[in-house]
């Protein structure tokens, strides 16, 4: 009986211990009060969540996909879409998206009011100091003689007007004077000889206070001065102290420095912005600090052939000197749209997305509730960083103007429509790179990749391998400039300017004649506007659209000239210059993309790859 009492003590005791630790065990899975069925009925809604969650990329939008991975256009990562049903509404129209409030504070959106206003173009003009031709004199003998005495030492000296620069002993001088007396006997019996002897030493630069002084003192002069014909500077002394000059011979050659003239070049589509009389402002790289102002007085009719460009010169006083001919200029000239008015209505830049030849802009329709309309406009002239707007838009209308991307990112994953899916309606399927849908396709495309020798581009031409060697030079000093973009770093690309710029003077350009010399005058102007552009700027993107059209140069000159010993590797970003696209040049096959940095990194393609 104890030992059956023991027994049924044992096994009551041991489904306690069982019963206790199923209880725990179901607490720890079921989450204390919480029933089975609610937490089952929470996994399953989590499943469908994460079975149905769309990913897309950062700089992509368009890009839609049912799980995570890379973007196919840039590389970057895709991340998870934020599904805000705040955001949508269904009532709204399809030519309407609405964002919520806290959309449009992390897109960081702003607006600006449309407005008339005159319509002004910024143009930057690169020059040079030089001369005012006006104000040259060149000193020739107007008698052969011997210079026995010297004024002047050294060229760079100033002088003033009447100034005696040289003193020449002339026999036929002599002569003239021993004339004049003999005609000064016959004065009253014969004055047509006397004015004669007279006008004789006149025509040798005599004048009349010097006639008269030999005809008062009676006596033969031996030794006649060489007068400065104005206050200025030598810029040239052809003579020294003994030396035979000739009738005819070049002495000495003066300026007068304190008003010069500064000539700016200006491209043919600049030109029709320039008007006589109109005011730019400049500076000079080696004066930094220091603004300058003038006033233009002559457009040269005559465009150069080979550069493409038309000399536009202005002009102001240099008192003190400060200004010396052959300065490199940077000049600035704010004009107004040739032939439009006070009241045109204009628009930023910022506000506009591109697709192919349409310009998109968001108006915001209604700002309590955040919806901002997907709108095509009519542009007309460019103007600074506005455009004229021809038809589209009415003045007191707001568009957005920062953060206009990531509205239409949201309109494409609203089903809207977007600068990327102008039809409307959700897309999944991806860009590559080089197509664009509907119009952008006709827009951008990238060639084929292929191999190609550097000379390859047109006709070969045989040039000297010392410029090849020099030219590549060039090519490679470039590269810390890219570099620099791509770490968007703006003043590190302004140190990296005068690396090239040192590289670009060492090409000798006496290496290449003929039309070859004039070719390559033409792509060092270019690249010499360029980086002096990039210097001056202190806007990363800026500097990343002047760095586009350099390298198109350089790729342009590297084709007909050639390169020595390195493979170069041509590249292409169709999402660059707002969707234009744009070309670099690398030494290496990875993409490393200067126009968007980290933001788009790898977004490119090489299309050629160019080998000695």
């Amino acid at each position: 009986m104890k030992i059956l009492d023991k027994i049924k003590s044992k096994v009551t005791y041991t489904n306690l211990v069982i019963l206790i630790a199923g209880i725990l065990i179901g607490w720890l899975i079921f989450g204390g009060n919480q029933k089975p069925s609610e937490n089952l009925a929470a996994d399953h809604t989590l499943e469908d969540h994460e079975a149905g969650q769309v990913w897309t990329c950062s700089m992509h939008p368009q890009i839609r996909e049912d799980g995570p991975g890379k973007c196919p256009i840039c590389g970057m990562d895709l991340v998870p879409v934020e599904m805000d049903e705040t955001d949508l509404d269904e009532e709204v129209s399809q030519f309407t998206v609405k964002l919520s409030n806290a959309a449009i504070k992390i897109a960081e959106v702003s607006t600006t009011v449309i407005e008339r206003k005159a319509p002004y173009n910024e143009i930057y003009l690169p020059g040079k100091v030089m001369p005012d031709e006006r104000r040259i004199s060149q000193l020739t003998s107007r008698f052969a003689g011997r210079i026995e005495k010297l004024s002047v030492n050294f060229t760079g000296q100033k002088v003033r007007e009447g100034q005696v620069l040289a003193k020449i002993y002339s026999p036929e001088l002599v002569t003239a004077q021993k004339e004049l007396f003999e005609a000064v006997k016959y004065k009253e019996s014969n004055p047509r000889y006397y004015e004669a002897s007279r006008q004789k030493l006149k025509l040798w630069s005599l004048t009349e206070q010097q006639i008269n002084n030999i005809e008062e003192a009676g006596e033969v002069e031996f030794y006649f001065d060489v007068l400065s014909p104005i206050s200025g500077t030598i810029t040239i002394r052809h003579v020294t102290l003994g030396d035979y000059v000739k009738e005819g011979s070049l002495l000495f050659e003066v300026m007068d420095l304190s008003h010069i003239w500064v000539v700016f070049d200006a491209y043919e589509s600049d030109l029709p912005w320039i008007k006589l009389r109109d005011k730019i402002n400049f500076t000079i790289k080696s004066i930094p600090g220091r603004k300058f102002d003038a006033t233009i007085t002559f457009i040269d009719p005559v465009i150069n052939r080979q550069t493409r460009v038309a000399g536009v010169r202005a002009e102001l006083n240099n008192p003190r000197d400060i200004l010396k001919p052959q300065m490199l200029a940077s000049g600035i000239l704010i004009t107004m749209l040739p032939g439009s008015s006070d009241d045109e209505l204009v628009i930023p830049k910022s506000a506009i997305l591109w697709t192919g030849k349409k310009a998109i802009v968001y108006v915001m329709t209604d700002i309590n509730n955040n919806l901002f309309q997907y709108r095509e406009i009519e542009l007309g002239a460019e103007a600074g960083n506005y455009y004229v707007v021809t038809n589209g838009l009415s003045e007191g209308e707001k568009v957005a103007t920062n953060g206009v991307f990531k509205i239409d990112a949201a309109a494409q994953l609203q089903g809207k429509q977007s600068m990327m899916n102008p039809e409307g309606g959700k897309s999944s399927t991806p860009h590559q790179h080089g197509e664009m849908k509907n119009d952008m396709e006709e827009e951008i495309k990238i060639p084929l990749r292929k191999e190609t020798t550097g000379s390859a581009q047109g006709e070969k031409v045989i040039v000297d391998e010392k410029f090849k060697v020099q030219l590549t030079n060039f090519y490679k000093s470039q590269l810390q400039l890219q570099e620099a973009l791509v770490a968007t770093d703006a003043a590190k690309a302004k140190l990296g300017v005068p690396v090239a710029e040192a590289a670009l003077s060492n090409v000798d350009m006496t290496l290449v004649k003929g039309e070859m010399h004039n070719l390559w005058m033409s792509f060092h102007s270019k690249f010499r506007e360029a980086l002096d552009r990039i210097e001056n700027s202190n806007e990363i993107e800026t500097q990343r659209l002047i760095y586009a059209d350099f390298s198109e140069s350089l790729y342009g000159a590297i084709k007909k000239f050639g390169i020595v010993d390195e493979t170069v590797y041509y590249k292409f970003c169709p999402m660059a210059r707002e969707n234009k696209g744009a070309y670099w040049l690398s030494s290496v096959e990875e993409i490393r993309n200067p126009y968007f940095g980290d933001a788009m990194l790898t977004c490119g393609a090489n299309t050629e790859v160019i080998r000695q």
